[in-house]
């Protein structure tokens, strides 16, 4: 019996070759989209499920209530946090790994007198410093070494790729020295598998937390409770019988004994987030690319679900609507001696069998569109398609399509009276209910408007973050990042100079980081000789060229001045409101202090600018000069490739940046590597790969520039 219906479905379905097509073409894009959709979820929720601990692990972050109600958040905790930690809590397992991002790493192959550079790179995910229990919390197998050579300072740990990157091998790895941002050699020590990309936690050069301690760099290592950066994470992994609850009221006693009370905050208070949370909850960032919330993903899946509504709706129009045709074909099989329930079955195997070559096809379409997929919504790991959940989707779609899409077309079929059939006095006035496909019309139609109307609202948003006025100038401004180690503070107006002389460089300065950032530090403050203000400041450190460069507007007194220690500020248009002062001439002289610093005077007012792609308000906070930062900024107006070729020649030296919007932080990077031959011709190459580069030195002299944060109009 099933044999023959096969056979019957396949005729019919060749017969009607264009309904066939239409059917197939619509449910084949409709089911491909969803597919598509489920792919990323699925993605995003697998992030760090390859931990076998997953549902026990936590991190530690802070909650601070401040006096007006708000709350602040920080994934962090201060550095004396572990010891304290560890002696609360005994039975847990408490590790902690701190980030250090863009590091130089120097592979020491060579020795300095033979002539040959020895080859540099910069860490895409920075350098990570952990201690030896953070391996017994996350789950990292070790190839060779074992957790405990982190109690050791100046020791490091490679994942596979770092090693083969590096040395070509994780044999030749072992026992060779690196050099960390021009100031610590560290000895390889153990070799970690490398990770997979969905972690917030992306290991890849691990240095020992004692290393770090005893780096001397500015803000470094601090063993004091007041001072709290983001990226010290302390992770911890319950005991089975212990739970989150019983924790975090621990917790609220040992917050009172360890924080000193402040009239700027309510109260200060370690919290517990589950390592299932990290990747979703957007109060706290992560260590990894990205953080998405789980409303975001419920809006992508009930979107996928709408697209299925309407690819199933238009097959059900479709099919009632060739109802007519096929109604002599109904009341001949009925003569015949079929049953409604034979007629119904056959129709139903039609619309699976359609339904099936939909999967089939949209499967094609979905392998073409995943690259493009990736690329838009930043993912570095293959997207795998076939898989054993993609399976068990694409039969719950199957299932629910065929039912939903099969069921109402062959009731109407399947009811046809064979003597109105064959006499042809069926209609289209008289096949299902009127209403109902009208009813099912307006869905369909409504589903499209909602989509359309969000696409549009999307990308109205998108094109006003793009547009809009930010307060600095983003054009032609280019950035590049490198480390803050002596030699290079030494050679700064060496190198401010000669690029100064370069044809289309209108001015350069020096800085923590770029306007658009929200990448700040933030301190309490006092103002006016007064004792410490009920919130804080979130500060950038820049150079008398910084508000130039960008184009900030100076709305009060002036910019900073050329200094070498750190005697002025410059404040906004924010932080004087909040203090009361509507002019902003009568803040200047006034003096500021932030933290325990000795009180430095006021000398300009700066515009208002916008942090973060607009998603922050504008901070209230201030600049002050500070010499060790080395970010470069470069007020451009002329093609970038030919800036690039001027700065080698110019500078001749290892420089490692990267390339996006000014106000978009992306991943995506361009690779410019210049060879100059030994007898003298240059070449110049552009390459569109993200991932890290190396300055090879050997027969030929070259150089490669890795650019993160680019704008060049």
């Amino acid at each position: 019996m099933f044999k023959n219906y096969f056979k019957v479905a396949i005729r019919n379905l060749f017969r009607h070759k264009s309904y066939t097509a239409i059917n197939v073409a619509g449910l084949s894009i409709g089911i491909a989209a969803s597919l598509l959709l489920f792919l990323v979820i699925r993605y995003e929720y697998s992030y760090d499920t390859f931990h076998k601990n997953y549902g026990k692990i936590h991190q530690f972050v802070m909650d601070d209530k401040l006096t007006n109600g708000e709350h602040v958040y920080n994934p962090g905790s201060p550095f004396p946090a572990l010891q304290a930690l560890r002696a609360e809590f005994p039975a847990m397992k408490i590790g902690t790994l701190l980030s250090s991002s863009g590091s130089q790493i120097t592979v020491l192959k060579n020795d300095p007198s033979s002539g040959i550079m020895n080859p540099k790179y910069i860490t895409q995910n920075g350098l990570i410093y952990a201690d030896p229990e953070l391996f017994q919390v996350l789950d990292y197998k070790w190839i060779k070494g074992r957790p405990s050579i982190l109690a050791e300072p100046n020791v490091v740990v490679l994942t596979r790729a770092a090693a083969e990157k590096y040395f070509g091998s994780i044999d030749a790895a072992m026992g060779k020295s690196m050099l960390i941002d021009n100031l610590t050699t560290m000895q390889v020590s153990g070799i970690i598998e490398t990770p997979p990309a969905n972690t917030d936690f992306p290991l890849e050069t691990i240095g020992s937390f004692e290393t770090y301690k005893k780096i001397d760099q500015p803000y470094g290592y601090m063993p004091d409770w007041g001072f709290l950066t983001s990226s010290n994470v302390i992770l911890t992994r319950l005991p089975d019988n212990v739970t989150r609850e019983t924790i975090e009221k621990k917790l609220e006693g040992y917050s009172a004994r360890v924080f000193e009370k402040s009239n700027r905050r309510e109260y200060r208070r370690t919290i517990l987030l589950p390592l299932s949370d990290v990747h979703f909850d957007t109060r706290f960032h992560n260590l990894g690319d990205h953080i998405i919330s789980r409303n975001t993903l419920n809006v992508l899946a009930f979107i996928g679900v709408l697209i299925i509504i309407m690819a199933s709706i238009n097959f059900v129009n479709l099919s009632t609507a060739q109802a007519v045709g096929r109604s002599r074909e109904v009341g001949v099989r009925k003569v015949l001696g079929s049953s409604r329930a034979q007629l119904f079955r056959q129709m139903m195997g039609e619309t699976g069998l359609i339904v099936i070559i939909s999967i089939a096809l949209s499967l094609v379409f979905a392998y073409f569109a995943i690259p493009f997929v990736k690329n838009i919504v930043s993912i570095n790991e293959e997207l795998k398609l076939i898989s054993a959940a993609t399976l068990v989707f694409l039969a719950i779609v199957f299932v629910g399509v065929t039912f939903f899409s099969g069921v109402y077309p062959s009731l109407i079929l399947s009811g046809f009276k064979p003597v109105l059939a064959l006499k042809n006095k069926i209609t289209s006035a008289n096949v299902g209910g009127i209403s109902l496909r009208r009813g099912l019309v307006v869905l369909q139609f409504g589903i499209s408007q909602i989509l359309i109307i969000g696409t549009i609202i999307a990308i109205s948003q998108m094109n006003y973050v793009k547009n809009a006025d930010i307060g600095f100038n983003k054009e032609a401004v280019f950035v590049m990042n490198s480390t803050a180690d002596s030699a290079l503070i030494a050679k700064r107006e060496a190198f401010k100079m000669a690029v100064l002389q370069l044809p289309g460089v209108q001015s350069l300065s020096y800085s923590s980081d770029i306007p658009s950032s929200d990448n700040n530090s933030s301190s309490n403050f006092g103002f006016d000789l007064k004792n410490d203000y009920d919130f804080d400041l979130f500060m950038k450190f820049g150079d008398e060229d910084y508000f130039k460069t960008y184009g900030l507007q100076i709305i009060a007194g002036r910019a900073l001045a050329k200094t070498d220690t750190m005697r002025e500020a410059v404040v906004n248009e924010t932080l004087i409101a909040k203090l009361g002062y509507k002019n902003p001439e009568d803040v200047l002289g006034k003096k500021i202090r932030f933290g325990g610093n000795i009180p430095i005077p006021i000398v300009g007012v700066v515009n208002d600018f916008k942090t973060n792609l607009l998603s922050q308000l504008t901070q209230s906070g201030y600049k002050i000069d500070n010499t060790r930062d080395v970010m470069v900024n470069l007020d451009l107006t002329y093609k970038f490739d030919d800036f690039v070729k001027g700065l080698w020649a110019k500078v001749k030296g290892n420089l490692t940046t990267g390339e996006s919007s000014i106000t978009d932080r992306s991943k995506a990077s361009s690779v410019y590597e210049q060879i100059l031959t030994t007898n003298g011709d240059t070449t110049y190459n552009r390459y569109g790969n993200p991932s890290d580069q190396v300055n090879n030195f050997a027969l030929v002299s070259s150089s490669q520039f890795w650019y993160a944060q680019v704008s060049t109009g």
